[in-house]
């Protein structure tokens, strides 16, 4: 075959290094960005925080460098009346100061210097004398509260225990979860403790041990902790309750028959502990109120907490979304690095060094991730308004208000493309005046009306929900006579749908909902 040569024109899509990171960057939660960010941080000198004090701190700042220079002014003064031996050195130091306030104030507002002057710790009003103000932050209060094992081994010390037995309670409390029950049988952790050579009789007497060690821990606060499974933690819970009819059924029930309590299945309860109908209900009051997880109180909320990318304000008659300034990062170049690579450039005509181009690659380096940084919160932003206007009847009247909405919709409006829409709304959130939501939740399929119309199935599940809570505990609604609801106000629901919807909203089935 004779070689020849052809052209041929084509088109084709290539992902630069600087649109590969900001792929990578949108799709990115909040956390993970400043992950992210730290660690670009440690690998590109030419890349730094800009720190700034919030404009508040700084008026505040100022004017404590205004009265303490007034308050220097008026010594020297005092000090001038007193006499001409001592009123020199007093105005030397009167000189130095104002020089000094007046240095470390313009420092303060170039926001450099920072590590030599915190005016903010020098002002009184921050001192840590003064944690009872106002601005005492609550979240500093709860990061500093003491965990579940922390707050049982202050009661241990205050018990008289050998060594033994203490060093037993200790190696429970290290086993607990933290929802307060042991993670690991006693079995267990007496065989984590032995060697595989030891003896019965080791055995025997390490087992002694955790008994005893289990026992103690039981009884501290709070009760039910040390507990092996739910069932067990409950009984302890009711057994230091005052001794009646009631609290001996609860414990019965909560021994054997949690399963039948579980299925509100009251006819197999009364004939399995034979209590009338009024006691069971009584016993079901006293069980519900007990706490299943009893180390819940002293887990830490905040990190529960979740912090919205974008906020949702009224303006006017429309709804306005901006950025969250505490989760925006505050980057930018270091301008003297810069400045001393481009002053190190080698004369044209000659080839520059390796050291040079590797440098200038860290600086483009920097300054395409701070403009990809840019361009992910401008996206964000621009998505989070088109999903605001097209969901205006939320943000008045609630999620039962809830349209449609797919995401190409979103995506011919701005011009991007679906898989950028759903980059965009994967892990972000959205502060509105319901609550905080993922951008994800404001868009729903949606089902057919009889009007000819559609309705989001956010919104069905909004109406499913009102209509749970508004049945009779003792004759719930099952999933047929909820979709017959729907279907009287207009919305054609199948019942393999409410179920669906109601697993998503985690309600129980109507024989579970059923009050005894």
């Amino acid at each position: 075959m004779k070689p020849s040569l052809q052209f041929r024109l084509s088109q084709h899509l290539a992902l630069t290094p600087q649109l590969q990171q900001s792929i990578r960057l949108l799709q990115l939660s909040t956390l993970e960005l400043h992950q992210e960010i730290e660690q670009m941080l440690e690998q590109n000198p030419f890349l730094e925080p800009e720190e700034e004090l919030p404009a508040l701190d700084v008026a505040a700042g100022l004017e404590y460098e205004r009265q303490r220079n007034d308050s220097n002014a008026s010594d020297n003064e005092a000090a001038h009346k007193d006499g001409p031996e001592s009123s020199e050195p007093d105005a030397a130091v009167g000189l130095d100061t104002a020089e000094l306030g007046t240095t470390e104030r313009d420092d303060w507002e170039n926001g450099t210097e920072r590590e030599d002057f915190d005016g903010i710790r020098e002002m009184p009003s921050n001192t840590s004398g003064n944690n009872d103000g106002d601005d005492f932050d609550p979240l500093e209060r709860n990061s500093i509260a003491i965990s579940l094992q922390e707050h049982l081994r202050q009661q241990l010390r205050g018990t008289r225990l050998n060594a033994a037995d203490m060093a037993a309670v200790e190696m429970l409390i290290e086993s607990l979860n933290d929802d307060g029950y042991l993670a690991d049988s006693l079995e267990d952790i007496a065989a984590s403790l032995l060697d595989e050579d030891a003896d019965e009789d080791d055995r025997d007497e390490v087992m002694s041990r955790l008994r005893c060690g289990l026992s103690w821990l039981q009884n501290l606060d709070p009760i039910g902790v040390g507990a092996a499974n739910l069932s067990e933690c409950l009984v302890l819970q009711l057994r230091v309750l005052p001794a009646c009819e009631v609290q001996a059924t609860a414990i019965t029930i909560c021994k054997s028959h949690l399963d039948l309590l579980a299925r509100r299945d009251t006819k197999k309860l009364m004939s399995a502990t034979g209590a009338d109908e009024v006691l069971l209900k009584a016993a079901q009051t006293l069980i519900v109120s007990l706490e299943p997880k009893p180390g819940r109180p002293f887990t830490r909320a905040e990190a529960n907490i979740i912090v919205p990318d974008v906020i949702v304000q009224k303006s006017g008659r429309n709804w306005k979304v901006i950025l969250n300034q505490d989760v925006m990062p505050k980057l930018r170049i270091n301008d003297l690095y810069a400045q001393a690579l481009r002053q190190s450039r080698s004369p044209r005509g000659t080839t520059a060094s390796e050291g040079h181009v590797a440098m200038s690659s860290r600086l483009q380096e920097a300054r395409w991730f701070v403009k990809n940084i840019q361009q992910r919160f401008d996206t964000i932003l621009r998505v989070s308004q088109a999903i605001v206007d097209r969901q205006k009847n939320f943000f008045t009247h609630g999620e039962i208000a809830m349209k449609p909405l797919v995401l190409r919709e979103i995506a011919d409006e701005l011009g991007l493309h679906e898989s950028t829409i759903s980059r965009v709304t994967t892990a972000k959130y959205m502060s509105t005046p319901f609550g905080t939501f993922e951008l994800k939740y404001f868009f729903g399929s949606s089902l057919n009306t009889e009007a000819g119309g559609n309705a989001s199935s956010t919104a069905v599940r909004a109406l499913i929900k009102q209509l749970v809570i508004a049945e009779d505990p003792k004759k719930p609604l099952s999933d047929s006579q909820l979709s017959s609801m729907l279907e009287e106000q207009g919305i054609q629901v199948a019942r393999r749908t409410v179920a669906k919807y109601r697993e998503a909203l985690k309600i129980a089935p109507a024989n579970l909902r059923k009050a005894l």
